[in-house]
C-alpha cells in the first residue's frame, strides 16, 4: 500500500483563535461552533456595545395587541430596553439603581354580556387580600401594616374597595428596590412613582398602598382601581406594566440614592455567586450562551461585551456553582453549557428559601425556633398526600403575594413544620393558633361505610340497635352508643344524597356497594386540593383545664390515633394529655387509680359536652331574657335560627322560639337559613333531622 506523505490540507481556525485549549481537546469533548448568521453577528455587535438585542423593536417576541394598546404604550416604547449604564463627565461608567416590579391584573366583574367564571375574583377574596396586607408583623417594629394613599398617611382601605366594587378589574403591584433599606421614606418614594405613572397614563389614579418590612428587601404593595379620573375603564399597555413602571421606579430611587459605579455593582454580583436562586449572573450566562450558539464562552481571549469581561471571574465562579448543582457542564476550560432546567429550578429554590425564612420567622415569634429542627421543615409544592394535624403558627398571603392563595405554616403532631398554600376560600375560617387537620382528597372508602355494610343483613337492612349489641360484645373499651351514633350520622348524610334510605328509627336500607358509592360521594363533595378542618379554636394551654369536650379529650380517648412523637407539637400534646388527666380528675370526671393510671367513663365526651352546652346555653338565654331549654332525644327543635356558637365541644346552632332558647349541633346546611324559622327532631345519634324543603305540617302531632 503506497501513500503520499507530502500531501496535506490546510484547515484554517477561527479568527483570533490562538490555539487555546488545543492540547486539551484530546482529553475532552470537542466544542463545535456553528457558523453565525448575519443576524447573530449583528446581535453580538450590539452586545459588545452594552446593548440588549432582545429588546430592540422588531426582534424577540411580538408585542401583541395587549402590549401595543392601552395607556402608556407610547411612553413604554422609549423606556423598554433602555440601557442602565452610562458614563459621567469624567468617563466613569455608572449604573442606575435596580428595582423589581411584580404586577397582576385582577378581574372583578365580567363585561356586559359576559359570564362570571373562575378567572374572576370574588369581593370576599379581594377583602381578604387587603386584610393580609394589613396583617401584624409587616412593619419595621413588627406592627400591623398601615394603608396610605396619595393624600393620607392613614387611609381607609375598606372604603377604597367599596368604591371599586363595580370596577371590571383592579391592578396590583409589588415594588421592591434592591437597596430599599437605604430609602429615607418609602411612602414618599411610592407617591412620587404614582405621580409619574399618572403623567405617563394621562389620568389621575385612585390607589392605596401598604409598606412591608418583613423580608430582606422592603417592598410596597400598591392597589390601583381599574378606572380613569372620568369614570371610564383604565387599560394600561402591557409593555408599560412590564417595563415602564420598573424604569420609572428606578429613576426615582436613583435620584435619591445616586448611581452605582462598577465596583458597587460587582460587589453586589459577588454576593450572588453562591445564592440558591435565579440571579443576574445566571441571566448573563444564559444570554451569553444564547449569543454564542449553544455555549457560554468565557475564555480570556474571547471577544465579549465589556460588562461580561469585567465580571468574567464571577461568572465562572457562578458556572462552577451551577455545575455542582447539576445545572451546568464545562466542556473545555472556560466553555460552558447551562442547562435549560437551570432557570425554573433556581427560581423554585429561591421561592423555597423565602418560604423557609417565613416559617422560621413565624416559629421565632412563637418562641419555637430553637425547639424545631430545620431538617423538619417541609414545604409542600403540591397538595399533601397524607393527613396533617397541628397548630397554625402563621397565615399569610402566598409566596407571590399577588394572588388569592394563602400560605399556612403548621406546627404538626408528626414532629415536622409544614408549609402549604391553598385557595383563600378554603382557609377563610382558619386563624392563627387554631388546631387544624389538612385532609388530602379521599382515596379509600370510609371505615364507617365498611362497618355499616358488615352489620347489614342479607336483605340489605342495617339496624343501629343490632350494631350496638355487637360492639358491646366485641369492643368493650369504647363509648358504644357514641360509636354507633357516628355511623348513624354518616347514614343521614348519605340519605340526603339518595344513597341509602331510612325505613324507620331503627332500620336503614343499604346498597351492597355502599363503600364504593360512599367514596364517590366523598370525592364529589371534597373538590380539588386539600380540605382544612378546624379541630379546635382553643390553644392547648386553655384546653387542659376547660370544662367541656376538647380536642385533647377526643384524641386522648381515641388512643392517640394521631402520631405523637416526643418532639415538636406532638411532644407538646403528649405533655398536655398528662395535665388534662389530672384536671379532669380534679373536676370529678375521671378517677385516679394511682401509678399514673386513670379511669375514664365511656361517656366522658358526652358528659363534658353536656356540661359545656348547659353552661353556655344558660348564659346565652339570660342575655336574651329567655328560658334555657336543654334538648333531649326525640325533642322537637323549632324556632328562629339567630346565629351559631363556637364552643370547645363544637359549633352549635342558636334557636330562639320567642320564649325559650336552645343550642343544638350545627349543620353546614343551616348557613342558608340564618334569620329564618326552622324545624327538626333531635335524634339519638346526637344530630337533628331538619325538615328543610318538606311540608311544615308533616310529622306534626295533632
Amino acid at each position: 500500500m503506497s501513500g503520499d506523505d507530502d500531501s496535506f490540507r490546510i484547515r484554517p481556525g477561527r479568527v483570533r483563535d490562538r490555539g487555546a485549549g488545543v492540547g486539551r481537546m484530546a482529553h475532552s469533548r470537542p466544542v463545535r461552533h456553528r457558523p453565525k448568521s448575519f443576524a447573530a453577528q449583528v446581535s453580538l455587535a450590539i452586545r459588545r456595545t452594552g446593548g440588549n438585542p432582545n429588546r430592540l423593536a422588531g426582534t424577540g417576541k411580538a408585542s401583541g395587541r395587549c402590549n401595543a394598546r392601552g395607556r402608556g404604550a407610547k411612553v413604554a416604547v422609549g423606556l423598554k430596553g433602555r440601557n442602565g449604564w452610562s458614563r459621567d463627565a469624567s468617563g466613569v461608567r455608572t449604573c442606575a439603581r435596580r428595582v423589581a416590579v411584580k404586577a397582576r391584573i385582577v378581574k372583578l366583574n365580567p363585561q356586559r354580556g359576559g359570564t362570571r367564571g373562575r378567572q374572576f375574583v370574588s369581593g370576599k377574596a379581594v377583602d381578604a387580600h387587603l386584610r393580609y396586607l394589613e396583617r401584624d408583623g409587616v412593619t419595621r417594629d413588627g406592627e400591623k401594616g398601615q394603608v396610605y394613599s396619595a393624600e393620607h398617611d392613614v387611609a381607609d382601605g375598606s372604603a377604597f374597595l367599596d368604591r371599586g366594587r363595580e370596577d371590571r378589574h383592579q391592578f396590583r403591584f409589588i415594588v421592591s428596590a434592591e437597596e430599599g433599606v437605604e430609602l429615607s421614606d418609602l411612602r414618599q418614594t411610592t407617591r412620587e412613582l404614582m405621580v409619574q405613572m399618572e403623567a405617563d397614563l394621562g389620568t389621575k389614579l385612585d390607589w392605596i398602598a401598604v409598606d412591608h418590612h418583613n423580608t430582606g428587601h422592603p417592598h410596597t404593595h400598591i392597589l390601583v382601581r381599574g378606572i380613569t379620573d372620568d369614570g371610564k375603564r383604565l387599560d394600561i399597555a402591557g409593555d408599560y406594566i412590564a417595563h415602564g413602571i420598573r424604569e420609572r421606579a428606578s429613576e426615582i430611587v436613583t435620584l435619591e440614592l445616586g448611581r452605582q459605579n462598577e465596583q458597587e455593582v460587582s460587589s453586589q454580583l459577588e454576593r450572588e455567586v453562591d445564592a440558591e436562586r435565579f440571579t443576574r449572573l445566571d441571566r448573563m450566562l444564559i444570554a451569553e450562551q444564547d449569543a454564542g450558539s449553544e455555549f457560554a464562552d468565557l475564555r480570556p481571549d474571547k471577544d465579549m461585551a465589556l460588562t461580561i469581561r469585567q465580571n468574567r471571574a464571577l461568572m465562572i465562579d457562578r458556572a462552577r456553582k451551577l455545575e455542582r448543582m447539576g445545572l451546568a457542564t464545562e466542556h473545555t476550560p472556560g466553555v460552558w453549557t447551562i442547562s435549560p432546567r437551570a432557570e425554573p429550578i433556581l427560581r423554585e429554590l429561591g421561592t423555597r428559601g423565602d418560604i423557609i425564612k417565613t416559617m422560621h420567622q413565624a416559629l421565632d415569634r412563637e418562641g419555637l425556633a430553637q425547639q424545631r429542627a430545620l431538617a423538619g421543615y417541609t414545604v409542600h409544592q403540591a397538595a399533601p398526600t397524607e393527613r396533617i394535624v397541628g397548630r397554625v403558627v402563621a397565615k399569610a398571603l402566598g409566596s407571590d403575594e399577588l394572588g388569592e392563595r394563602m400560605g399556612l405554616t403548621i406546627d404538626a403532631m408528626d414532629g415536622r413544620v409544614h408549609y402549604l398554600e391553598v385557595p383563600a376560600a378554603k382557609a377563610e375560617h382558619i386563624s392563627r393558633g387554631n388546631i387544624v387537620a389538612v385532609n388530602p382528597p379521599p382515596s379509600i372508602a370510609r371505615a364507617a361505610d365498611e362497618n355499616v355494610l358488615q352489620h347489614t343483613d342479607a336483605n340489605g337492612i342495617y339496624q343501629p340497635s343490632a350494631h350496638l349489641a355487637s360492639v358491646r360484645e366485641t369492643m368493650p373499651r369504647i363509648d358504644h352508643e357514641r360509636h354507633v351514633q357516628s355511623h348513624v350520622r354518616r347514614l343521614e348524610a348519605l340519605r340526603r344524597a339518595g344513597i341509602v334510605e331510612r325505613l324507620d328509627t331503627d332500620r336503614w336500607s343499604v346498597p351492597s356497594d355502599l363503600p364504593e358509592r360512599g367514596l364517590a360521594y366523598d370525592r364529589q363533595r371534597f373538590g380539588k386540593g386539600p380540605r382544612i378542618d378546624e379541630l379546635s379554636h382553643l390553644p392547648l394551654d386553655r384546653q387542659v383545664r376547660h370544662e367541656g369536650a376538647t380536642w385533647l379529650d377526643r384524641t386522648m380517648l381515641d388512643g392517640g390515633r394521631e402520631t405523637t412523637p416526643h418532639t415538636g407539637f406532638g411532644g407538646d400534646v403528649s405533655s398536655a394529655w398528662e395535665v388534662r388527666k389530672q384536671a379532669l380528675t380534679d373536676m370529678g370526671y375521671v378517677r385516679d387509680l394511682g401509678g399514673g393510671m386513670f379511669h375514664a367513663p365511656r361517656d366522658l365526651i358526652a358528659q363534658l359536652e353536656k356540661a359545656e352546652v348547659n353552661r353556655a346555653g344558660r348564659k346565652f338565654a339570660a342575655e336574651r331574657g329567655l328560658s334555657w331549654q336543654p334538648t333531649g332525644t326525640s325533642d322537637r327543635v323549632s324556632g328562629k335560627l339567630v346565629g351559631q356558637a363556637q364552643l370547645a365541644s363544637g359549633r352549635f346552632a342558636m334557636i330562639d322560639n320567642g320564649l325559650g332558647f336552645q343550642l343544638v349541633p350545627w349543620n353546614d346546611a343551616l348557613g342558608k337559613h340564618l334569620g329564618q324559622q326552622i324545624d327538626g327532631i333531635a335524634m339519638s345519634g346526637g344530630g337533628i333531622d331538619w325538615a328543610f324543603g318538606r311540608s311544615r305540617s308533616r310529622g306534626l302531632e295533632i
